[in-house]
């Protein structure tokens, strides 16, 4: 029983560590740097899986744009009941038809003479049957047997459409493509985010335990009477106040991280770290780097979407006028049909030409060529071009906001890139001011040279000077972001 117990136990803690082995597997922390971080976002981001089914619905579309073209064919198969029969009026009197052959009589004379001798035929209706008469050539039950085929053999719309579809799954393509570039844009400005806020949270740290440090080095001095009570107060109070900046940064990191996480297509429940470490190196390259005298429209990819839309309306002009030519249709038909007193007769199928009398179904055929010439249709297509042509002149109108509004984008980018950097200089100077002026301070405090608030305004001072450059360099770094979006270069595969 023992032994039973022993084996138990171990069989439990092999599961165990076979667990633990396999829980990190969903449950460790992911490391992304920025790249890796744009590329998930890439692959797993809800709105680009929308956009990429967009892009298959459209190929679909395409496909069935051309199947307009195939060969269609059909079969079908009715029975029917005629429980009321169609029926007819006619008039076999009106047509020297339907009574009965009079005798033919040759005279003597006609047979002695030399002329030809005419028989002509003479009819007497019988009683009843003189006038209308309604009649039905229809049997209670029947039923046909068809398959029938066409294939379209010319057709100019048809023609461009095929050149139009092409086209439309390139601009669906792009529309993805722009889509991408959007969520790495976004993902880019969330990374930044939660490097910025993480480092603040380090900082704060550092603070606190320095000036914890501090405060417990001044309650001893307290103590032993070498400072006053105040000094130790302002401190406290100095400590506290950072502890509440210190969990107002915790909340924002949180929320940058959901944020983030939200942008790349990450369940939230899943943790994040960001393998990137946040400095100026990124920036190395950003200074006045764009020139607008060299840069081509067509790196933009919504000046390449446009350029597709105006192709496609140009190709819908194109359709219009086609509308104007024959179009050309072969078509086909065979089948089988019956007409039969009963059920059962119709499916006794009797079909070849050996059954004589009691051929129950007749195939029949027919092969024509249709075609189908446009004469006049109300004025419609000449409708159509009108608002074709003033289509085609508002995407010339869109070119020309496109390019105004991308001159615009690259000179301010260029701006915001030059004064971030001029800024962030200027707080990395204050930053490093304001950390020998706070180590200064504290050194001359605790030589008993200097004054407590002295200590605690370089401090504040040293704190704010902290969040001003870390705000100035995520400030430039977004202004990158936003530079590379107006050159292009944000996305480039």
């Amino acid at each position: 029983m023992k032994k039973f117990k022993k084996v138990s136990g171990s069989m439990a803690g092999w599961l165990l560590m076979v667990l633990l082995t396999a829980l990190p597997a969903w449950a460790q922390e992911q490391a992304f740097t920025l790249r890796q971080a744009i590329d998930y976002a890439l692959q797993n981001r809800v709105s680009l899986k929308v956009l990429r089914n967009q892009e298959q619905i459209d190929k679909a579309k395409v496909g069935e744009i051309r199947a307009a073209g195939l060969p269609q064919i059909n079969a079908g198969v009715d029975i029917n009941h005629n429980y009321i029969p169609q029926k007819s009026k006619v008039d076999f009197g009106a047509t020297g038809v339907g009574g009965e052959l009079n005798d033919f009589t040759i005279t003597r004379d006609q047979i002695n003479g030399n002329g030809d001798i005419v028989l002509k035929p003479t009819y007497t209706i019988p009683e009843g049957m003189s006038g209308p008469q309604i009649l039905t050539f229809q049997q209670p039950w029947s039923g046909s047997a068809v398959v029938s085929g066409s294939q379209l053999l010319f057709d100019g719309s048809y023609l461009i459409g095929l050149k139009a579809a092409a086209t439309y799954t390139e601009l669906s393509r792009k529309n993805t493509q722009q889509g991408e570039i959007e969520v790495a844009e976004q993902v880019s400005k969330a990374y930044y985010g939660v490097l910025v806020a993480s480092e603040q949270i380090q900082l704060l740290d550092q603070n606190l335990t320095r000036l914890d440090t501090l405060l417990r080095q001044t309650s001893i001095m307290n103590q032993n009477g070498f400072v006053e009570k105040l000094d130790v107060d302002r401190l406290r109070v100095s400590l506290n106040n950072l502890k509440i900046d210190r969990d107002k940064a915790q909340r924002l990191l949180e929320l940058s991280e959901q944020l983030l996480k939200f942008q790349m297509g990450l369940p939230q429940e899943h943790s994040i770290v960001l393998a990137d470490q946040l400095n100026e190196s990124a920036l190395a390259n950003t200074e006045s780097k764009i020139n607008t005298n060299g840069f081509t429209y067509a790196n933009r990819i919504e000046y390449s979407i446009l350029e597709t839309q105006r192709e496609l309306a140009l190709l819908n002009q194109r359709n219009v006028k086609a509308g104007y030519m024959p179009k050309l249709i072969l078509s086909g038909t065979y089948g089988y049909n019956s007409n039969e007193q009963s059920f059962s007769s119709l499916a006794k199928i009797r079909a070849t030409e050996s059954a004589g009398i009691n051929r129950t179904w007749f195939d029949f055929g027919a092969v024509g060529v249709g075609l189908q010439i446009p004469i006049f249709d109300g004025l419609r297509k000449s409708y159509q071009v009108q608002q074709s042509r003033i289509e085609l002149e508002n995407v010339r109108l869109g070119f020309e906001q496109l390019q105004q509004s991308i001159d615009l984008q690259l000179r301010q980018s260029d701006a915001t890139v030059a004064n971030t950097l001029s800024v962030l200089r200027a707080q990395r100077q204050n930053l490093e001011l304001a950390e020998e002026i706070a180590r200064v301070s504290r050194i001359k405090y605790q030589e008993g040279v200097g004054s407590n608030l002295e200590v605690i305004t370089a401090e504040t001072d040293l704190r704010a000077a902290q969040t001003n450059y870390y705000s100035a360099l995520y400030d430039a770094l977004i202004a990158q972001v936003e530079a590379d979006r107006a050159t292009g270069a944000l996305l480039v595969k």
